[in-house]
């Protein structure tokens, strides 16, 4: 697959506590066809871990999308997220969060926490098909990633 960042597989991180969303979300990724490598995380310490190759992680791939969930056990979303944009090294990483949260004030901390852009959740298959397309069309034909 060619895209506007070079060719070769995308890398992502998904940082998501849900079993169920993490099967959902690859499941879209391959239906999208998509070639990436996708490896999922389930906290924030593990996305942290994942980023600075600590621990199980020594070998891990910068990724070149961070698809981040907000409502992690332990270490917060947002917390992530701060890291990620505070840190000069990750913080051209573009980071989408994708929360299951509508709330006004979840949006615009990760606004101001300087998120690349926030999709609230969708509910089926179908819709999580779209924001898959959606982010495959933007983040890896449109834009010209570092």
């Amino acid at each position: 697959m060619q895209t506007a960042r070079g060719p070769g597989p995308i890398e992502i991180l998904l940082v998501e506590d849900n079993p169920a969303d993490i099967r959902l979300t690859i499941e879209g990724f391959k239906e999208a066809k998509i070639a990436n490598n996708l490896t999922a995380v389930m906290n924030g310490q593990e996305a942290l871990d994942f980023l600075y190759n600590r621990g199980d992680h020594i070998d891990a791939v910068r990724p070149d999308l961070i698809v981040l969930d907000l409502n992690l056990q332990g270490i917060s979303g947002h917390e992530v997220l701060k890291q990620i944009k505070g840190d000069p090294d990750l913080k051209t990483i573009p980071t989408v969060v994708l929360t299951s949260s509508e709330a006004e004030s979840d949006i615009a901390k990760s606004y101001q926490l300087q998120a690349n852009c926030c999709i609230v959740k969708p509910v089926t298959f179908e819709g999580l098909m779209s924001v898959v397309k959606a982010i495959d069309n933007f983040w890896f034909t449109v834009v010209v990633l570092p």
